[in-house]
This record gives C-alpha cells, sequence and structure tokens, in this order.
C-alpha cells in the first residue's frame, strides 16, 4: 500500500501527490523536468509491457481509467503539449484550445487498441520534445500560452507540469501491479 507523507493511505488518484506549480524555475529544475520527460517513454513501456490483456483492462483505481486507457491517454496529453510547446515558442502568447481528457479515453481507440501503438507514438513524439526543449535558452522558457481555464502558463511551469505528468501515470500502473501482485 502507498502511504501518503502524513502515513495515511495515499489517493490513488494521486499516487505522487498533487502537482504543485512551482514558485520559482532554476537552471537545474528544467534539466530534472527534461530528464523525465526523456525517460517518461521507457519507463511507461517498462510499467506497461507484458501486462495480459485482462490486466490492461483492469482500472488503476475504482471508478478510474483501465491501464490501457492511461497508457493511451499519455500521448494524446503530451501532443497536446508539444503542440502548445511549439505554439508558444511561434506565436506571442497564443490562446490554445483544450481538450475533454476523459471524452478522448472513453473513445474506441483508447478503449481498445494494443497498447505498443501508443508506446510506440509517445517513444518518438518524446524524441522530437526533447530534443527541442534541451535545444532552448533559458528566456525561452517564459514564453506562455493562456489556457482558456486556466490561464497564462510559461513554457518552465509546462515543463513541470509534465514531469509530474510522466511520472504520475507510470505510477497508477506500478501502484496497481503492487496491489495485485502482477
Amino acid at each position: 500500500m502507498t502511504i501518503s507523507a502524513n502515513g495515511a493511505p495515499a489517493d490513488p488518484r494521486y499516487p505522487i501527490g498533487d502537482f504543485v506549480t512551482p514558485g520559482s524555475i532554476a537552471a537545474g529544475d528544467l534539466r530534472v523536468w527534461i530528464r523525465d520527460i526523456a525517460e517518461c517513454p521507457a519507463r511507461l513501456t517498462a510499467a506497461a509491457l507484458g501486462l495480459s490483456a485482462a490486466q490492461l483492462d483492469t482500472p488503476y483505481r475504482e471508478g478510474g481509467w483501465t491501464v490501457r486507457q492511461v497508457v493511451h491517454h499519455v500521448p494524446d496529453s503530451h501532443i497536446n503539449a508539444y503542440t502548445r510547446t511549439k505554439l508558444a515558442l511561434t506565436e506571442v502568447e497564443p490562446v490554445i484550445k483544450p481538450y475533454d481528457e476523459s471524452r478522448w479515453a472513453n473513445l474506441e481507440d483508447a478503449r481498445t487498441m494494443p497498447v505498443d501503438v501508443s508506446l510506440r507514438l509517445l517513444d518518438g513524439l518524446h524524441a522530437r520534445w526533447v530534443r527541442l526543449l534541451e535545444s532552448l535558452a533559458a528566456a525561452d522558457f517564459e514564453r506562455a500560452f493562456i489556457h482558456p481555464e486556466l490561464g497564462r502558463m510559461t513554457l518552465g511551469t509546462q515543463m513541470a507540469l509534465y514531469s509530474w505528468h510522466s511520472r504520475h501515470h507510470v505510477a497508477h500502473i506500478a501502484a496497481l501491479c503492487e496491489r495485485k501482485g502482477w
């Protein structure tokens, strides 16, 4: 069982805790976050590949998505983040279009396709995204986009969010596997 910092059982929705927007961002933070993003495809692959169809179709928590939906969600989300990165780098504070992640996760492809399709997609996507991020100057991470629901977000804050997001969903699968003894 995963235990929170205060000794109580952790919320299975947030196995690594809630995302906390950083108050300030240092160059070292960016390196760590980019590394987490770079490692996400391998970590997600290690967590999901080798699970049986029945295991992939098991919800990671009561009322939650299945492991399969989680795996397909990660590239869906990260494609949007990659696009937002490019928009922020090429436009002046563009207003981005959010998407309904729950509805995306309930589409046929996310519910039924083999996970290796999304794992390969994530691998190629992250190769491009990390290459771009590593090429940026510190000032580029101050560039921003406008999220209609969340407001102005800098690329630095987005990197913190997607570092967390990458680890968050891998932890969903790992926690389920630990609980089930897989």
